[in-house]
């Protein structure tokens, strides 16, 4: 391929045809698209030969690193064997069912159900749908409004960037869509003033508390989270905000749902967020590390408490994807969990590398252009500051950011930047050298940038 498409005829091509997600398109066609060709490990390299380390592990998901033959071997045996089947009309796969087995088995007591989907995206759709059809079944059809909070992320499809905070997302198509509201986000270092964190942490929560009473608890579907918020800049919440939101939910009869899309299966140190921060969630979308992103797929986990109404009480659930547990993605991800499983990447987030990530990540917070530095798992904030005593930011907060990321990409190293906070999260495979690697080069985008803002 590269002998027949040169890297200046495949960006043409590219500019031609190719509508990109989440891009100024009349500015990356006279840029040029960066065209991938092949990923080994925690590195991808691009078609000039060019060689990356991936901070970031594609977007949030390329959990066991790249280049697992296990993989392309399970999904060309199940394209062998049944290529596609769906799971409408009473049928299933093998795959399917023994994927919807596996997955339960990590995620708690409480969750023995899974509704399959192909993306984060339709994940959130389908439990935003089915709370509502939770609790007309139960005799509460006027429990309808879900909270949400400002600057999360849900994904793109409307109602999953309707259940987001972003606010650049709802300027486009007339966002949110009715029965949506929006509270406040767990961002200390930006909006937690002169409180404390825990102070802060209880603040955020009860604004949970009081928008329900705002609105009326009879009217009340759902609040829904991350359990960290990654696409606003991996957004830590103080340790007394989770305890509390789950404290509320259960008082008030509201159905919570962490959204584990980016948090789930070992990113965090723990299969699940919820399990890392010790609240007990009633729906759980997921997705990314299901399968590593080496084929597309997702799906909510559903409590017993709501499984069983759907399957006893509602007859027929009305929603569903043509590729709902597609035989060769499930195949795929089940490859995914064995490898995750065998070799205790999970445990090795939350004992050995994990914490090795979160030493060299803390020691970038000396820097002149760094606020503060933090991680949790095989995730890393860093805050960009223009004065660090007073956590003064930057005026365009968006070019500082930037400005690093970009000469982490022109020296190797793939980090993504929200604003005037970068963010990594590698791959769960990589190694001590590889966490230095990645902390060298930050260090040394931090350096030309600041170098700049001086000058």
């Amino acid at each position: 391929m590269p002998d027949t498409y040169p890297p200046s005829n495949l960006a043409a091509i590219d500019a031609a045809h190719h509508l990109h997600p989440f891009a100024d398109m009349k500015k990356l066609n006279a840029e040029g698209a960066r065209i991938i060709q092949r990923g080994e490990g925690v590195y991808i390299f691009d078609n000039h030969g060019r060689k990356y380390l991936d901070g970031f592990a594609g977007l949030w998901c390329v959990n066991i690193g790249y280049g697992r033959r296990e993989i392309a071997d399970a999904a060309t045996r199940q394209m062998n064997e049944l290529p596609y089947y769906n799971t409408f009309f009473g049928t299933t796969s093998t795959p399917a069912t023994l994927l919807a087995q596996k997955v339960t088995s990590h995620a708690g007591e409480r969750f023995n159900h899974i509704f399959f989907t192909g993306s984060g995206s339709e994940a959130n759709d389908t439990w935003f749908r089915m709370a509502r059809v939770y609790w007309s079944a139960v005799g509460k059809p006027s429990k309808k409004i879900v909270i949400s909070r400002k600057n999360g992320y849900h994904g793109s499809t409307v109602a999953g960037a309707s259940l987001g905070g972003m606010k650049y997302m709802h300027e486009q198509g007339d966002l949110p869509i009715p029965g949506i509201v929006h509270i406040g986000q767990p961002y200390w270092y930006g909006e937690g003033g002169d409180l404390s964190p825990a102070e802060f942490g209880l603040k955020v929560a009860r604004e949970l508390e009081a928008k329900i009473d705002e609105l009326g608890e009879e009217n009340v579907a759902a609040f829904v989270a991350e359990p960290v918020q990654g696409a606003a800049g991996v957004i830590i919440p103080p340790e007394t905000c989770w305890p509390e939101i789950d404290r509320i939910c259960k008082a008030r009869n509201i159905l919570l749902v962490t959204d584990e899309v980016i948090c789930g299966f070992g990113r965090l140190g723990a299969w699940f967020g919820h399990q890392y921060f010790g609240v007990e969630p009633d729906l759980a979308p997921i997705a990314k590390g299901l399968s590593s992103g080496y084929l597309p797929i997702g799906g909510v986990l559903v409590s017993d408490r709501i499984a069983d109404v759907l399957i006893n009480e509602v007859g027929d659930f009305n929603h569903g994807f043509t590729y709902s547990g597609h035989p060769v993605c499930a195949a795929a991800a089940l490859e995914n969990l064995r490898i995750i499983e065998e070799e205790r990447l999970v445990e090795r987030v939350r004992d050995d590398i994990g914490p090795y990530f979160g030493r060299a990540w803390a020691a970038l917070a000396d820097h002149d252009l760094v606020g503060e530095a933090v991680s949790i798992g095989l995730m890393g904030g860093l805050q960009l500051a223009a004065e660090k005593s007073t956590r003064t930011r930057y005026a365009k907060p968006d070019q500082v950011g930037a400005l690093v990321r970009n000469h982490a990409l022109a020296n190797g190293l793939v980090l993504r930047a929200t604003d005037d906070r970068m963010l990594a999260s590698p791959p769960l495979v990589i190694s001590y050298a590889e966490v230095d690697e990645m902390a060298r080069i930050t260090r040394l985008a931090l350096d030309l940038a600041w170098k700049e803002l001086k000058s």
